[in-house]
């Protein structure tokens, strides 16, 4: 099995981070996600977190594409939720730059363990749950989700999670427009697609005053 490639330097992960990021990063920011980086390279090797890449599309395919959803959190969001967070992307990413109470949550056990490790180790106000988004309790004001499942699935095992006025803020592939399309049959609410910033064929799908259709 080839080895994987050398991590970045701290100096070259700041300037690919720079490239992507929707905003400036402070000093402190990039300490934060650079220990993140370097904690999930680590334990992919076991867990098989993220895919393959050179070490420059990684930091854009997965960091840049977290840093994206920064700008369509609401200002006033106090609860904020990642669905199936495992390597921690959107959710981490999101904690470390706006801060605020974010719940991180992964039913697999030991990437929950991943998870609790690197909250700890950057002192961030977000928490950890390992469990299944069924049985979750709460309301959260912004919700994310990566490669979860289909919009219509997603929105079918989480709505009990929305306020009613939640944002959602959802990284989708190329059949984001068709997931969309299928969703709203089932599904109504504000929606909007945003182009990606990484990937051509990458969208964001953003949802707000998301509630089911009545049945005829």
């Amino acid at each position: 099995m080839p080895r994987p490639p050398a991590p970045l330097s701290r100096s070259s992960f700041a300037s690919e981070l720079s490239r992507w990021s929707p905003e400036a990063l402070s000093s402190s920011a990039i300490d934060s996600l650079y220990l993140h980086y370097r904690e999930l390279l680590s334990w992919n090797r076991t867990l098989a977190l993220i895919g393959p890449g050179k070490p420059e599309e990684l930091v854009a395919r997965h960091y840049g594409e977290s840093l994206a959803a920064l700008p369509l959190i609401p200002e006033d969001a106090e609860q904020g939720l990642d669905i199936g967070s495992g390597a921690g992307l959107p959710g981490i990413v999101i904690s470390c730059m706006v801060g605020g109470a974010v719940t991180l949550l992964e039913p697999r056990r030991l990437r929950a363990d991943f998870l609790h490790k690197v909250v700890e180790s950057l002192e961030i106000g977000a928490t950890v749950v390992c469990g299944k988004v069924e049985r979750l309790g709460g309301r959260f004001d912004a919700i994310t989700a990566r490669a979860v499942a289909p919009l219509s699935r997603l929105f079918e095992i989480s709505h009990h999670l929305s306020t009613g006025k939640s944002r959602w803020i959802l990284p989708k592939g190329r059949n984001a427009q068709s997931e969309l399309a299928e969703a709203r049959r089932a599904w109504q609410g504000v929606f909007h697609v945003e182009q990606s910033l990484t990937d051509a064929d990458s969208r964001i799908i953003v949802a707000t005053g998301v509630k089911a259709r009545r049945k005829s």
